[in-house]
């Protein structure tokens, strides 16, 4: 899956987020390895999510194609 994100060049490095997964953001000293991090971060919290979804059996998974 691809997912956009925005990078911000900053007086620190570069911050970078996901606007399609809220609170899903990062930074780096470079543009490299901010685009490093939030890739990083991506795999967290969708792997966050998928536990979340998991764990409580009230939830129920079910794909929906586009």
């Amino acid at each position: 899956m691809t997912y956009h994100v925005a990078l911000l060049k900053t007086d620190e490095g570069y911050s970078v987020s996901c606007p399609a997964l809220p609170g899903c953001c990062s930074q780096g000293a470079t543009e490299k390895e901010a685009l490093k991090n939030i890739r990083s971060a991506i795999e967290e919290y969708l792997s966050a999510l998928q536990e979340m979804a998991f764990s409580d059996p009230e939830i129920q998974r079910v794909e929906v194609a586009l």
